[in-house]
């Protein structure tokens, strides 16, 4: 199961916006004004919770956030 319809609710939760137009080639990283370094970090911080993972510092980088479908992929990969 991809993720990224739960990723699209937690983008919404996390910051506030309406997510009900992004698909898995919607931009993220530097297009959507609210995902600024405190909301990548409250964004991390929820995916961590709802999916029991660890997002390694040394792991991200700004390709893992380009889309919503490199952020789908990058979380489907970790909960393997």
């Amino acid at each position: 199961m991809n993720a990224d319809e739960d990723i699209k609710q937690l983008l919404s939760e996390v910051l506030q916006i309406d997510t009900s137009g992004f698909d898995a080639t919607t931009a993220l990283l530097g297009a959507v004004p609210e995902l600024d370094s405190m909301g990548v970090v409250s964004l991390l911080t929820a995916l961590e919770e709802k999916y029991g993972i660890v997002l390694a510092d040394d792991e991200i980088d700004a390709s893992v956030f380009e889309t919503l479908g490199t952020l789908g992929r990058y979380v489907d990969n970790k909960r393997r």
